[in-house]
């Protein structure tokens, strides 16, 4: 479950950056955004592969 908050609590962290964005226009918070968006992903593989192989035992 540890990953599961670490990954909520990823997501939670990122409102500000959405709202600065998409709400208000600001650039520099798209470029967080799209960041955070990649590093998300990266979370997201980790956690397969550990489902994965958790399954697969």
């Amino acid at each position: 479950m540890s990953k599961y908050n670490e990954l909520k609590s990823f997501v939670d962290g990122l409102e500000d950056d959405f709202s600065k964005f998409f709400d208000k226009g600001n650039k520099a918070a798209g470029t967080r955004v799209r960041k955070a968006m990649q590093d998300l992903k990266a979370i997201a593989q980790d956690i397969r592969v550990q489902v994965q192989d958790m399954k697969n035992n």
